[in-house]
């Protein structure tokens, strides 16, 4: 079952984001019961020299894949589809009009504008056609922004976006409530709920960025269909700090879970 049927299903999934660019570690995660891999080019060290491996890597696994591109452009989105990713986290859509670029870029024509190039038909030695891909091919936007929020109606209506994808952090700096988490404000808590509630009754697919399975099975019960609760920088530090702690007799440390894996 691809990514997308999964979450047209109705399952929630829960996935980690990878942004150590590194084949051996982004196979460890694809093996350690996410339901998928969250690839990252925003803000990590993850490049387009890096990502081909990256995904090859984790298509060995079975593990679904995920790329947050850098930001909103057709090359962006249709290079990391080309590469094999099942699904493109666009950040920082304001308007229609950019969920709708983002969409096409996302399907081939008539439905869209990606462009032709099966570049992995060789490599993998199996060519996706067009129609499979256009059926395999997940489009997040991602909802950070006032300007986002305001005109969230109009971006639910894009046809061919298929999921929103919640970024708290940005979201709270452009509501002007500084960087501070859900959890310790009610303002930002009631909007990101405003937000799962409108998508929910537009029948679009909605996720989160969170810390932690508390946060994740929180956000699942307010409607979420999958969330990204966790970073590889975050799980390997936890866990060699607490292997180092452990091995000195000392307590196990808790993360500060605001920080450890919003990215």
């Amino acid at each position: 079952m691809t990514l997308k049927q999964r979450l047209a299903s109705g399952d929630v999934l829960h996935g980690t984001w990878c942004g150590l660019d590194h084949p051996s570690l982004v196979q460890i995660l694809g093996q350690a019961g996410f339901d998928f891999i969250a690839l990252d080019m925003q803000h990590s060290f993850n490049t387009f020299g890096s990502l081909n491996v990256m995904i090859d890597a984790l298509d060995k696994t079975g593990a679904a894949s995920m790329v947050r591109v850098p930001w909103n452009t057709p090359d962006y989105i249709m290079r990391a589809l080309d590469l094999g990713a099942e699904a493109v986290i666009v950040p920082m859509v304001n308007t229609a009009q950019e969920a709708k670029s983002a969409a096409d870029a996302c399907r081939y024509a008539p439905a869209g504008t990606r462009s032709w190039g099966p570049i992995w038909s060789v490599p993998r030695g199996r060519l996706v056609e067009h129609d499979e891909g256009d059926g395999r091919s997940v489009c997040v936007v991602m909802i950070e922004t006032a300007d986002g929020l305001a005109n969230l109606d109009d971006i639910l209506a894009v046809e061919g976006v298929d999921a929103i994808y919640i970024g708290p952090n940005d979201l709270s700096l452009s509501l002007g409530l500084s960087r501070v988490h859900y959890t310790a404000s009610d303002k930002l808590r009631a909007t990101i709920i405003d937000i799962v509630k409108r998508c929910n009754r537009a029948g679009k697919i909605v996720g989160i960025d969170c810390t932690g399975a508390e946060q994740a099975h929180y956000w699942r019960d307010q409607g979420c269909n999958f969330t990204i609760s966790a970073s590889d920088a975050g799980l390997l530090f936890k866990a060699a700090s607490d292997a180092a702690r452990a091995l000195r007799g000392e307590a196990v440390a808790d993360i500060p879970k605001a920080d450890i894996a919003s990215i």
